[in-house]
């Protein structure tokens, strides 16, 4: 396995644009290294590690167990210059029944012709597997970094975020695609301002929630906790696919390498678990001045700032509280009580500032209580549809 993407220089923008298909590990390589040449530029995007992009594309990923996916590259006088991926997940096909696919992995130069040949390509995929939608950028489905960074260009992505190139949005939409939900990421300062309201719904009900921290000693079993409670709070979410018990264990074993004790809390009512939080360190700001490598010194960095130096920011990837405490005030003093509880423990580490993401536009209660603490939105993530039969 090489330890770096391959470099790939700038293209005569008036070249032809030939698109092939991502075949082998020689054609993967050339993928994960497009937007390397694209970003270069740019000061705030910061590389993800090339051996985890790569093992999330491999057949071991337990996502695979039940979608499948292409991607091909478009490539200008024998450069690849832009990349695109489409996926079809069978759990969403089985919700759903709605002939949905999935695209993902979007990255171009500011050409239109780029843009359009590796659509092409993608949409064909999907309409010959019998999709009748398309809809994304997922990656690889919405359990993980999705939507397209459409406001906030000016600053540095969170761990497992995505961001773009402010072109991207329009050539999308030229292309036939209307939005169809907003993903908002809110910043908060650390420590943050306690809400009256919240606190006197926590007092109210403290003698009936009971927080404590994830327990390694019985990780698996606190996992499949974590996974039922967001299975159960998202479900009535937009375009919601459940986690897989192989899925959230394989990502919690990812996650436990880098939380500190005390970043995952869970609350009980009556002894049952009903909300949960993780607070993950904000790898992004270890990782920016490394290119993606990890060799040959990357990882002793990485350890070091991770363990020793400790990141200045947190986000929060995932959260929930059990549906049948939604639209009542239960609800959302179990939400501020596992944020209080997760977010504290940043306080021994120097943590300034958190980011809660992302959270769907239309969640209005979520919103109303991440704004009493003083949360603002930083980032905009846009999901785009498309009727591939309309095209056909």
């Amino acid at each position: 396995m090489s330890a770096s993407p391959p470099v790939i220089a700038a293209s005569d923008p008036n070249s032809a644009i030939e698109v092939i298909p991502v075949r082998d590990r020689r054609d993967l390589d050339a993928f994960l290294a497009v937007p390397h040449a694209l970003y270069r530029d740019d000061p705030h995007w910061i590389a993800p590690l090339y051996m985890e992009r790569r093992q999330a594309l491999s057949e071991r990923n337990p996502f695979f167990r039940h979608a499948r996916w292409r991607a091909w590259l478009a490539c200008a006088d024998g450069q690849p210059i832009g990349r695109i991926s489409a996926q079809i997940d069978q759990l969403h096909l089985d919700r759903y029944q709605d002939a949905t696919g999935f695209f993902g992995s979007i990255e171009a130069p500011d050409r239109p012709e780029v843009f359009h040949a590796l659509f092409e390509h993608a949409e064909r995929w999907l309409r010959d597997n019998g999709m009748r939608r398309a809809r994304g950028p997922f990656n690889l489905n919405i359990n993980q970094e999705s939507g397209l960074l459409v406001e906030g260009f000016d600053s540095p992505p969170y761990v497992m975020m995505g961001h773009a190139r402010p072109w991207y949005g329009s050539h999308i939409e030229a292309l036939g695609y209307r939005g169809a939900m907003d993903l908002l990421a809110y910043q908060i300062a650390v420590p943050y301002t306690p809400s009256t309201a919240l606190e006197t719904l926590r007092k109210r009900f403290s003698g009936r929630i009971r927080l404590r921290p994830f327990d390694r000693r019985r990780a698996r079993e606190d996992l499949e906790v974590l996974r039922d409670i967001f299975n159960d709070a998202w479900s009535d979410n937009w375009s919601f696919v459940p986690y897989t018990v192989e899925e959230f264990q394989a990502m919690g074993k990812e996650l436990l390498l880098l939380v500190p004790d005390g970043f995952i809390q869970i609350a009980e009512v009556g002894g049952e678990p009903a909300a949960f939080m993780v607070v993950l360190p904000n790898v992004n700001e270890a990782i920016a001045d490394l290119g993606g490598r990890l060799l040959p010194f990357g990882w002793a960095k990485l350890l070091w700032r991770l363990k020793v130096r400790h990141p200045r920011s947190v986000r929060t990837p995932l959260m929930g509280v059990r549906r049948k405490y939604h639209g009542s005030p239960l609800g959302p003093t179990l939400a501020y009580s596992v944020i209080d509880a997760a977010l504290a423990p940043s306080l021994a580490r120097g943590v300034e500032r958190a980011e809660l993401s992302w959270i769907l536009e239309d969640n209005r209660d979520m919103r109303r209580i991440i704004e009493r603490i003083g949360g603002v939105v930083s980032k905009r993530y846009r999901m785009y549809d498309k009727d591939l039969a309309a095209d056909a």
